[in-house]
């Protein structure tokens, strides 16, 4: 009987008409499928932080694909696209843009920099120094930039997709934590299974020298794109949900295996990404599975395991399952 009622329940008929958002979802899953093997979880996550209007920081060692999936995700949408690479010398005009004297006017104008796209690629952004990583905070979170005193505003869609080294770290800069609290997602990029490299070497020999840019044809434009998010934003969220994320967010807090927890932006951004979730499932309404599928994604670039939990081996992961185990899901 029980099993009925939830059946019933499911079964009902959206009140957001989510049928285009779902069928586009999969044909850029289909078409980056052409090139990308084995990273469906990285671009699904991609497509999720798109849909919640946030930014995304990419991490993994070299040679998994990580920057040549961020330009084909970037191909897939019908938007700009700009890729900056960090270096130790880059200077903040380098990124936002400087003002050039026009000698017919005798007057400077500002030319832009590469920022002022839609889709921004930012390879191995901990290779530039802080005050070149601060020019980013503006333009991240208020999407817009001010260079001598005027306010340049940002054109919508504004991504930024930043790749990572773990490993390597001479000639590298640690992200601070004002900084990293602007990605809404943290993707750990690992290697790819046996199975799936053997797919990856055949499909690279398969081209035959012939670019990945070149399988990926466009699937979604500016306007859809932003039918969609309003869309993803309408998605119901009932208190008890909205109650389940608090809770999480604040056992984070007080964790004895924690220095540092999640914070209001955290619990938005788990909002944010789960409607998300819901909707690229086509769903109208947030389920306690939507919440748990972003918490590892949102939090595991917010919090800090404590001295001797790192030391011991243990992973940020293993304590957010540990917060997620200790919480009642809501019925």
């Amino acid at each position: 009987m029980e099993n009925e009622e939830v059946n019933g329940d499911l079964n009902f008929d959206n009140r957001i008409q989510l049928d285009g958002l779902k069928e586009s979802v999969e044909q850029i899953k289909s078409e980056l499928r052409n090139v990308i093997i084995g990273q469906d979880n990285f671009v699904e996550l991609l497509i999720v932080a798109l849909l919640a209007d946030g930014h995304v920081l990419i991490e993994g060692v070299p040679g998994i694909a990580k920057t040549v999936t961020a330009k084909l995700f970037a191909k897939v949408l019908k938007t700009d696209f700009s890729r900056i690479q960090f270096t130790p010398d880059l200077m903040p005009s380098d990124v936002l843009g400087t003002s050039v004297l026009n000698m017919k006017t005798s007057e400077f104008e500002f030319k832009k920099g590469p920022i002022f796209s839609n889709i921004v690629l930012i390879d191995e952004i901990n290779r530039a120094p802080a005050k070149t990583q601060a020019a980013l905070f503006e333009t991240m979170e208020e999407r817009q930039a001010t260079i001598d005193g005027i306010t340049y505003k940002f054109e919508n869609p504004f991504m930024v997709l930043a790749t990572q080294n773990p490993i390597e770290q001479e000639g590298t800069y640690a992200l601070p934590e004002a900084q990293l609290d602007r990605f809404i997602f943290k993707i750990k990029v690992d290697y790819p299974s046996l199975e799936d490299e053997i797919k990856i070497i055949a499909s690279h020999h398969e081209r035959k020298g012939d670019a990945p840019q070149s399988r990926i044809n466009a699937i979604l434009d500016t306007k859809s794109l932003e039918d969609y998010k309003n869309k993803t934003q309408a998605i119901v969220v009932e208190k008890k949900i909205i109650k389940y994320i608090a809770e999480i967010v604040s056992k984070t807090r007080n964790h004895p295996h924690l220095y540092l927890g999640g914070s209001p932006r955290a619990s938005i951004a788990i909002l944010n990404t789960s409607k998300a979730f819901a909707a690229i499932n086509g769903r109208d309404f947030v389920i306690p599975e939507d919440i748990k599928r972003a918490l590892n994604p949102v939090l595991n670039h917010r919090v800090i395991l404590t001295p001797e939990r790192e030391m011991e081996g243990m992973s940020t992961e293993n304590v957010i399952e540990m917060i997620v185990q200790s919480v009642e899901v809501p019925r």
